[in-house]
């Protein structure tokens, strides 16, 4: 038998010579890279912040949305005691007039001084109480503004009387009557619910 020479590579006992080692070693190596190329594909290298963003406004617009609250924002007064109730409707957000002994207010906004639980003659035309009406025409016309270009809130005429249990009939009829000149015809009267025994 002739020794082997650089023609003819030596064969081990399975017959693989040196190429067909290099050969595989080389296979082996780029199936590694393109499998190592592969995974690092699948990798979140950075975080996509604005994707995030763009779930969580969706969720909050979702809430706010769904949010449903069954009572109504009272400005808190220590003139102010309401009467009490066993009435079990819920309130809704209208606008609020409050009338205590010693003012009216439309909101959180004082409007008008009463004096002896009385307005004051130059506030009064009749039974209309002028800085009250002045007050409510503003309240009104904007929510006719917001009527107009938003269809799921209406115009719906509804005001609600916050009045202390100890203020007379006479001014509750003139704050009434100055709200009806306004279009507000539907009234509320908010009331301390009385737990029922």
């Amino acid at each position: 038998m002739a020794p082997p020479t650089a023609a003819q590579p030596e064969a081990n006992g399975l017959g693989i010579t040196d190429d067909d080692r290099q050969r595989m070693r080389f296979r082996k190596a780029m199936a590694r890279k393109k499998r190592r190329d592969r995974e690092a594909e699948g990798e979140i290298k950075e975080l996509n912040i604005t994707a995030m963003m763009d779930l969580m406004t969706i969720i909050l617009v979702f809430l706010i949305k769904s949010f449903s609250a069954s009572s109504i924002t009272v400005t808190a007064s220590e003139d102010v005691r309401p009467p009490m109730s066993t009435a079990r409707a819920t309130p809704k957000d209208t606008i609020a007039i409050t009338v205590t002994p010693k003012s009216i207010m439309v909101g959180d906004k004082k409007r008008v001084d009463l004096t002896n639980a009385a307005v004051r003659g130059g506030d009064l035309q009749g039974k209309l109480i002028l800085p009250l009406d002045a007050a409510l025409k503003k309240e009104v016309e904007k929510l006719k503004y917001i009527a107009e270009r938003n269809p799921s809130s209406p115009f719906n005429r509804e005001v609600s009387i916050i009045g202390d249990k100890r203020v007379s009939y006479d001014l509750l009829s003139s704050v009434l009557y100055t709200a009806g000149q306004n279009e507000l015809e539907n009234f509320r009267f908010i009331i301390l619910q009385k737990n029922p025994d």
